[in-house]
């Protein structure tokens, strides 16, 4: 995530630079999310990091059901987007979205979660457009872990940004937004210094694109985080405070 952040942020600034109340974890996990989770396919690295970030529950409050066509920003190797491509079947489409190759990466060589795509049919990998989020009108947005980076880039404009996953929603779309717990009010740099971000931040930025407020899930909190320490400290980055939010495009 944080490895594709100068660039993805770069392509950004090219060309997106010119309510309800708070909801539990799921009551209920539904069958395809559980058979996603459980899916032999995954390995044993991702199934290893599920006791702290929860996927079943996380993914059954986003609402993704089959036949969903889903733009996931940032994937990184594909932990959600393996499970995402399973829930949504044969007739959903995961779009994979990643920035442009980084400065040292090799001629050619292709981002990690192009390898899934042999095995999964339904995952489609797409490179960030500087005008577009995907390449087509989605049902949902996922951006996990990777918000707060969109604050470090020069002059960033995350109104702008949000219109732009705005402009790529289906009418009744939902946009979801899961971070690492920054102190309320805390300092700016905060999304640089601790990779944090204070979640009523996002929920004004979020909101000022046009978005309704649908919910939020305490499902992946820890209130064992003090909110003091970076969140790639050695043994933290799974067991942070995080915030799962659900916002949606109106249907008019």
């Amino acid at each position: 995530m944080l490895r594709y952040t100068c660039s993805f942020a770069g392509a950004i600034a090219l060309g997106l630079l010119v309510a309800a109340p708070g909801a539990s974890a799921a009551d209920k996990i539904p069958a395809a999310v559980a058979a996603a989770v459980a899916d032999a396919g995954r390995p044993d690295t991702d199934k290893a990091r599920d006791a702290n970030r929860k996927p079943a529950e996380v993914v059954a409050f986003s609402g993704i059901k089959a036949g969903d066509h889903v733009a996931e920003l940032l994937p990184g190797a594909g932990y959600f987007t393996r499970i995402i491509s399973k829930v949504v079947g044969d007739k959903g489409v995961v779009f994979a979205i990643t920035p442009p190759p980084r400065p040292d990466a090799q001629p050619g060589q292709p981002p990690a979660v192009a390898a899934l795509t042999t095995d999964y049919k339904n995952i489609k990998v797409s490179q960030l457009s500087p005008t577009q989020i995907a390449p087509e009108p989605v049902d949902v947005v996922w951006t996990s872990d990777n918000y707060h980076d969109l604050h470090n880039r020069p002059n960033a404009d995350l109104v702008a940004f949000n219109k732009s996953v705005f402009a790529a929603l289906k009418p009744g779309g939902t946009y979801i937004v899961i971070d690492h717990v920054a102190d309320k009010g805390a300092a700016s740099d905060v999304t640089s210094t601790l990779h944090r971000i204070d979640p009523e931040v996002v929920k004004t930025e979020v909101l000022a694109a046009g978005f309704e407020f649908v919910g939020s899930s305490d499902v992946i909190a820890s209130a064992a985080d003090d909110h003091k320490t970076a969140v790639f400290e050695k043994g933290l980055h799974d067991k942070t405070d995080r915030f799962l939010l659900k916002f949606r495009k109106p249907k008019k």
